[in-house]
């Protein structure tokens, strides 16, 4: 197991690498000026030439990615002589905006993506099992097409509608919820959890049908198996038929879609929950710079997205081996 989690971290960081570079080059090659885009719209000739040599921008391509390749494992500095601004490692650039560390604003972003994405994200896996474990022991039944119902529902609506809907219901017309923003846990654990409960649910909403479907088909395919049989011929309770024999064989692609999703919800995917919600996240962060024209922002919730997901299909790869010991034998 650990060599295998070592050539999965390798693997991992030459994917990070080869991202890197297609992300730089995307970004930063294009004929559009970046130093033209943080000097704004009044810049002199003067003023863009010394924002390209604070900049680095006045190097060749190979340099410059040579230098943000450094950036990320001893820092850098940016500016000149008079105004000199240090990035720390791991340094994804500065600012046009605030020229203040991509990373600094990052991190100060985090934590509402990691309580919104994580918090959903063990909602809907936990719901959307249970409603499609139920729903294919039920199979044809009245609890089977209510959760398949519930799943429809779930698909057709958008996170922008049932967001909007409510909001109108628990916190315009009956005032039970406060309004919109992200609390952080550590200042008001209490408006940390309701400030969260509308864009929790929203999420999960729009989430729960696919686990709802993808859990239902997985475990119809599991009863059908021979040793499934078996161990109703055997006198087993009903329980452990479904949880450990179904369930466990039924859950591994259920687990591929949730470490994704994860990861997506984690790095700053939720980007319209973040809007409707009035949320401060990497998400919103993102759509803010792609406005802006602030392109190391812009590199930098990219890199800081991919991550996250990288890392999620890792751990998905090991939790495999937990869940069935078909793969540990692979």
């Amino acid at each position: 197991m650990f060599r295998y989690l070592i050539r999965r971290l390798l693997a991992a960081a030459l994917i990070m690498l080869v991202i890197t570079t297609i992300t730089f080059f995307i970004f930063f090659a294009l004929p559009s000026d970046p130093a033209l885009l943080a000097c704004g719209k009044t810049c002199s000739p003067s003023r863009l030439a010394e924002i390209k040599h604070s900049l680095g921008l006045d190097q060749s391509y190979l340099t410059q990615y040579w230098e943000f390749l450094k950036g990320l494992f001893a820092g850098r500095d940016f500016g000149d002589q008079s105004v000199r601004i240090h990035c720390g490692a791991p340094c994804l650039g500065v600012s046009f905006q605030t020229d203040t560390p991509v990373l600094t604003t990052l991190l100060s972003d985090f934590p509402a993506d990691l309580s919104l994405g994580l918090g959903a994200a063990v909602a809907f896996l936990v719901l959307g099992v249970g409603l499609g474990t139920v729903a294919a022991v039920r199979r044809g039944r009245a609890a089977d097409k209510t959760a398949v119902g519930i799943a429809l529902f779930g698909v057709s609506v958008q996170i922008y509608f049932i967001g909007l809907l409510l909001l109108y219901l628990f916190v315009d017309k009956f005032q039970i919820l406060p309004t919109s923003g992200y609390t952080s846990i550590t200042e008001d654990p209490a408006g940390w959890f309701k400030g969260l409960i509308l864009p929790w649910t929203t999420l999960v909403i729009v989430y729960l049908a696919m686990y709802t479907r993808l859990t239902r088909s997985s475990m119809l395919e599991v009863f059908a198996e021979d040793y499934m049989r078996t161990a109703r011929a055997k006198g087993l309770p009903a329980a452990t038929v479904v949880l450990k024999h179904g369930l466990r064989a039924a859950i591994t692609p259920i687990i591929t879609i949730f470490g994704m999703d994860v990861g997506s919800l984690i790095g700053g995917s939720a980007v319209i929950t973040e809007s409707v919600f009035g949320i401060n996240g990497i998400g919103k962060l993102a759509v803010d710079s792609v406005q802006n024209s602030d392109l190391p922002v812009i590199l930098g919730t990219t890199l800081f997205a991919a991550t996250f997901v990288v890392l999620a299909n890792v751990v998905v790869d090991l939790v495999y081996g937990l869940v069935d010991p078909r793969v540990r034998l692979a």
